[in-house]
């Protein structure tokens, strides 16, 4: 090549550099020593490489590409693509957004209808509103939307595999990075690479959805429903969408091969058929322990990935939205080590009682049944909804002392 041609080529690659990575290094291949010549390509660098764009990865993507992070977000799935998810957002969750998501928003839960095993039924009304109603399909898209308007690089449909925490292949080719946050959920493989994770407690979930028009008459919208107790470590749920409810059920995941005849059941005392669900899939409920290791090196886990699924509620996206926002924290601060402790600090005591209320619930339904159906239970637990608490053990005077009946029933179960 003459030195015109080499300029040339080197001015080229230059510009690609620049315009697309802004700037990236260029890197010799590996090859043996004899060959008789030395191509060179285009290696990507970035601060960060995130997988998986569920709402732990887009917001810690869109968090660290406004602290001006270089940030590469992918996701095997072509988007929008759905999720398995009840797709409920308490206002503690929307108060963890750095942006509005009124966009996406299908409904406004201001009621709650709890029953015991198909029995004794609790109505609550709240001033407030208490969650939001969305579809994962939508909501994840609009997430991903703000954190490419972010500056976020997003590529979807591609194959990630994490070699180590500072390097990544994205459909075969290298990325070099300075950290990596996994993302990618309960059935991602990033923990694994990196050696995190361990000590997840897996619960499962059916769903499926049905038009509005196949259930009695009610007042549908504006109202979760929960049946509790119908199925061992969980509840069955009706959650109003656009067009649509969400059916579903969850629990320990021993009752995997039964879950089907638990969602028949909830069905049937509905007056519907399981058959006429659409879009019915099942998925797990990952929830860590205390041995779960969530950070090592440069590279740390989030939301699912980290299993800090609430126990009791099967809720994971405030702790989604918690971890990623502590993800993009201590990478911008250089505190990867420093994360595991944060996220314990801040999640511990809700997850503590979250285990202890799914224990009781178990062993003495009736019980924790009664406790819910007081007033000050009620107060209690609109407060943490509306995240105006962080966890039960901040409840005052009669409220608390309703919490402390709940703890005790889980000492003894």
């Amino acid at each position: 090549m003459s030195r015109l041609e080499w300029g040339r080529e080197d001015s080229n690659l230059r510009r690609l550099s620049q315009r697309v990575y802004s700037p990236s290094p260029l890197a010799a291949r590996e090859h043996p020593h004899e060959q008789a010549d030395c191509s060179l390509h285009l290696v990507e660098r970035f601060d960060v490489a995130v997988v998986g764009a569920g709402p732990a990865g887009s917001t810690a993507a869109y968090r660290l590409a406004r602290a001006h992070a270089r940030v590469l977000l992918v996701e095997k799935a072509r988007f929008p693509r759905d999720k398995p998810c009840g797709g409920g957002l308490t206002m503690r969750a929307v108060r963890q957004l750095p942006f509005s998501v009124e966009p996406v928003v299908e409904d406004r839960i201001t009621r709650a209808r709890c029953r015991l095993k198909f029995g004794p039924v609790m109505e609550r009304n709240s001033d407030h509103v208490l969650c939001l109603m969305t579809q994962r399909r939508r909501l994840d898209a609009f997430l991903v939307e703000q954190a490419a308007a972010a500056g976020v690089d997003f590529r979807d449909g591609v194959r990630a595999e994490v070699e180590s925490d500072c390097s990544v292949r994205v459909d075969g080719r290298r990325v070099h990075v300075d950290a990596v946050v996994g993302a990618d959920g309960a059935n991602g493989v990033t923990a694994k690479a990196l050696d995190l994770g361990g000590g997840i407690v897996n619960g499962v979930a059916l769903e499926g959805n049905l038009p509005y028009e196949r259930l009695p008459p009610d007042r549908w919208r504006g109202m979760l429903v929960l049946e509790l107790a119908t199925l061992p470590g969980g509840y069955g749920w009706i959650f109003p969408k656009g067009d649509h409810v969400n059916i579903g059920v969850g629990g320990w995941g021993s009752e995997g091969p039964r879950l089907r005849a638990h969602l028949k059941l909830l069905c049937e005392h509905y007056g519907i058929s399981v058959d006429e669900l659409s879009n019915l899939r099942g998925h797990r409920l990952p929830m860590r322990r205390p041995e779960t290791q969530l950070a090592r090196g440069r590279a740390l886990l989030v939301g699912d990935a980290a299993g800090v699924l609430d126990p009791v509620s099967g809720d994971g996206i405030y702790e989604a939205l918690v971890t990623g926002k502590l993800a993009s924290e201590h990478i911008l601060a250089g505190t990867v080590a420093d994360y595991d402790r944060a996220v314990r600090e801040r999640l511990d005591p809700l997850s503590s009682a979250g285990w202890g209320a799914k224990k009781a619930l178990d062993r003495f339904p009736r019980a924790v049944f009664a406790i819910m159906r007081l007033p000050v239970t009620w107060r209690v637990l609109e407060k943490l909804m509306l995240g105006e608490v962080a966890h039960p053990g901040e409840a005052k005077g009669a409220g608390r002392t309703a919490m402390r009946l709940i703890e005790g029933l889980a000492r003894a179960a």
